[in-house]
């Protein structure tokens, strides 16, 4: 599956390529120079953090070694409380003792629940009108509820039991659940919350690059142990070549899904902006938050719900997925589609309700 993958993503960045040599005609080209342009981006969201892991799981080790062990789960589930992409599979790598379950926390559970209590929630509860922001509250919620699906896929897959899966997520899914009850009893202070704990990971961030890159023009660092900035530059690199081809390839996706996605829509309740926000989520989350304001009700609520365990499958987590582990490529896919599937049909369920303010 994965050389399957690889191939067509292959494909994609020789298509993109191509369009973009014949002057982006179909549009795939300029996909194809987002992907090389994603190098910026995703340095600053996740060098930083790269270098400074090897500081912070000694550190952190400390306190989250023994409370792992007193409650039966392996210390890397950590990872999975930060984005696959901002140090969440640096640390549970570093701080896992069984190497599979570091693995699992680091791609699969990282990639669901750190994504979003790191990226999705403070990032769309800043930019979202006020009065569109119960509706996402509500979403998060529901793919909250429907995450453990795609934990429990995703882990399966990576080659945990079903029961070991579900112990070794206990961290997560408490805080899921404490989460959950905040959001619904006190949003604007929770939302507060996501908005300082965000703040304070890209204080961090900032302060990991800066230190990198000083060591590396002056090969001096007053902080001992931290990883070479070049180390996690060849990481976000080989990312940024396999977004090459996974723009272009995702865009492809999105083009001839986008009819039967209105089609269904149709019968569905949800607007053709409301289904197309879904496709756009999969690639990026900032994106498809800026077709909030086109959506109705329903697909505002399905497409927050979706975005908790789908948001940025098809580019930035497969990229990383690929430059890191690829044997668990299947295992991200997997679990990030059943568990954002699962939230888009419970999200059908629920009625939408009316147009408030948090």
């Amino acid at each position: 599956m994965n050389q399957v993958l690889m191939i067509i993503m292959a494909a994609g960045a020789v298509a993109g390529g191509i369009d973009r040599m014949l002057g982006n005609k179909r549009g795939y080209g300029a996909k194809f120079e987002e992907g090389f342009l994603f190098l910026g981006p995703t340095a600053l969201s996740m060098a930083g953090m790269m270098c400074l892991a090897p500081v912070l799981s000694r550190v952190l080790g400390r306190i989250v070694i023994p409370f792992y062990r007193i409650i039966g789960a392996d210390p890397g589930m950590f990872g999975s409380l930060l984005a696959i992409d901002m140090g969440g599979y640096q640390l549970a790598k570093d701080l896992a003792q069984n190497p599979r379950i570091g693995s699992y926390a680091g791609i699969v559970a990282a990639a669901i629940f750190g994504c979003t209590i790191v990226f999705t929630i403070p990032v769309g509860m800043g930019i979202l009108e006020k009065q569109d922001r119960v509706f996402f509250a509500k979403g998060i919620m529901l793919g909250l509820v429907t995450m453990p699906v795609g934990l429990l896929v995703g882990g399966v897959l990576s080659g945990i039991s079903a029961w070991e899966c579900l112990r070794q997520n206990l961290p997560v899914l408490v805080l899921s659940l404490v989460l959950l009850l905040g959001l619904w009893k006190i949003p604007e202070k929770m939302v507060r919350g996501f908005e300082l704990f965000a703040a304070g990971i890209r204080l961090l961030i900032t302060g990991g690059l800066v230190l990198g890159a000083v060591e590396y023009m002056c090969g001096f660092n007053p902080v001992k142990g931290m990883a070479p900035l070049s180390e996690a530059m060849e990481v976000v690199s080989s990312i940024g070549i396999v977004m090459l081809g996974s723009l272009p390839a995702a865009e492809f996706l999105k083009r001839i899904l986008q009819k039967p996605f209105q089609i269904l829509g149709k019968r569905i309740g949800i607007n053709p902006v409301g289904m197309t926000g879904l496709l756009v989520g999969a690639v990026s989350v900032i994106p498809g938050l800026s077709l909030y304001k086109d959506m109705d009700a329903r697909g505002k609520v399905a497409n927050a719900a979706f975005l908790v365990s789908g948001a940025s499958l098809l580019a930035a987590h497969i990229g990383f997925t690929v430059s890191t582990e690829p044997e668990l490529l299947g295992a991200l896919i997997a679990g990030k589609l059943s568990g954002g599937a699962a939230a888009f049909l419970l999200s059908l369920m629920i009625p939408a309700g009316r147009r408030t303010s948090l």
